[in-house]
């Protein structure tokens, strides 16, 4: 019984390192984060502001420095959790391409949208 015990434990650390996750070894091509990105502005596109309290902002993306790509504005009639759940989707495509391609940028931080508002129904930043 005192052999088994550690066999056990043993067998559990090794299989705790299978769990990585595959994906890691799956290639992130330009055109699949392109299409991800598509995915998301044409979800946010089927909700239309009322004014400009119903807009709001999110990141998008993983510059190789860190911090977001960009900000997409959005309409508040948008089911948030199924925006969050692409977004943190594209999050892990972009931070693989980049770790995958061993992506530089220029380090510079992506503010926040500062104004926006709504406009002919549409939440659009205003530069």
């Amino acid at each position: 019984m005192k052999k088994i015990v550690p066999f056990i434990l043993i067998l559990i650390a090794l299989q705790s390192f299978q769990c990585e996750n595959d994906n890691q070894n799956d290639v992130i091509t330009e055109e699949m984060l392109n299409n991800k990105r598509t995915e998301i502005t044409n979800y946010i596109g089927q909700f239309s502001c009322s004014a400009t309290s119903t807009c709001n902002f999110i990141a998008l993306g993983s510059k190789p420095c860190g911090g977001p790509r960009e900000y997409l504005v959005y309409s508040n009639n948008v089911d948030q959790n199924e925006l969050q759940q692409l977004v943190s989707e594209y999050y892990t495509m972009d931070s693989t391409r980049n770790v995958q391609t061993n992506a530089i940028s220029d380090c510079s931080i992506v503010m926040p949208p500062e104004n926006i508002n709504c406009i002919d129904g549409v939440c659009t930043i205003i530069n």
